[in-house]
């Protein structure tokens, strides 16, 4: 009887709806290069990501979508092969699903509207909202060009969360945040509450620490900043800086379970922000010390000790609770 009752167990277990099962689904596109060094670049970063996805991440390669700048016309990153690959994907996806659309090339904005250049005719980011508007389940969107600063405003909402790698119109050189974002996925120091997993907002803060050091160290002054938003305010905030962006973001997953396993509370994620915080004003400190007086320095060097201190004590606390 025993093994009657297994055998029946499996048999329902086999019967269950693929449905019931949360899934995850994603959209890499990369448009119009421009030229054979941004051509190069661009498809070593879908590469990479696509690796990321599969190898770390465990997504279904079924489930995976990538359009390029290709002559393959079925594969090619038109406004045509966009829109129908979002239909299909539409088509599978339920409210429980999750899909993660990356858009890596060049963008452009007018101060009103801005643009992803394809391959072909453009998509404005009001048309990406129209093609968005429908979809159920989970949105992460993410524009790594120097054009998309707008679609954070633009494409906001419930369930959404909105990544840009630039976080102003002034801002339109060609971006390096795609490749510290996708290397996040890949490094163990992102992740900052130490769970054994990466979340958006931990992929996304490392990769904003990242761009700033990659100017940092070479002298220059930074040329993007990137923005999240999760709260559907349409405002945004940045790795560092304060906001009401981050809590979603915290506790939203690539890799399975898409729920559960949810790594901190809402004090806990604070706290971790914070320090993330106080942790790049000293790296800036340190760069501004030459430029000066000794005693300046010396006294905003130590209130962001005792403030590091304060925030390390605080951490501590709500992981012994």
């Amino acid at each position: 009887m025993r093994w009657i009752r297994v055998a029946v167990a499996a048999v329902v277990l086999l019967l269950v709806p693929a449905a019931a099962r949360a899934e995850r689904y994603a959209l890499i596109v990369s448009g119009a290069s421009g030229g054979p060094e941004y051509a190069d670049r661009y498809a070593r970063w879908v590469a990479e990501m696509t690796s990321v996805l599969v190898d770390r991440l465990k997504f279904d390669p079924a489930h995976i979508t990538v359009l390029g700048e290709t002559a393959a016309e079925a594969t090619s990153a038109s406004s045509v092969n966009v829109r129908s690959a979002l239909s299909s994907i539409g088509k599978r996806l339920t409210p429980d699903d999750l899909l993660f659309v990356v858009l890596i090339g060049h963008g452009t904005s007018d101060g009103v509207d801005a643009k992803f250049n394809l391959v072909g005719p453009d998509l404005e980011s009001a048309e990406w909202l129209e093609l968005l508007a429908e979809l159920p389940g989970q949105l992460v969107l993410v524009n790594t060009t120097a054009g998309s600063f707008p679609f954070i405003e633009r494409l906001t909402g419930d369930r959404r969360i909105i990544i840009t790698a630039t976080d102003s119109l002034a801002q339109r050189f060609d971006t390096v945040f795609p490749g510290y974002f996708i290397a996040a996925f890949q490094d163990e120091q992102a992740d900052i509450d130490k769970n054994g997993r990466i979340s958006i907002w931990e992929a996304f803060a490392w990769a904003n620490g990242a761009v700033r050091r990659h100017f940092q160290q070479r002298g220059q002054l930074a040329t993007e900043r990137a923005l999240l938003d999760d709260n559907g305010d349409g405002v945004g905030r940045d790795g560092v800086g304060a906001g009401d962006d981050g809590s979603v973001a915290s506790r939203t997953y690539l890799d399975e379970p898409l729920a559960g396993a949810a790594p901190t509370d809402e004090v806990l994620v604070h706290l971790l922000q914070k320090r993330a915080a106080l942790e790049a004003e000293v790296e800036e400190l340190r760069i501004r010390r030459t430029f000066m007086p000794p005693d300046e320095y010396l006294k905003e060097f130590e209130r962001l000790m005792i403030e590091l201190a304060r925030v390390a004590r605080g951490i501590r606390g709500r992981i012994k609770s």
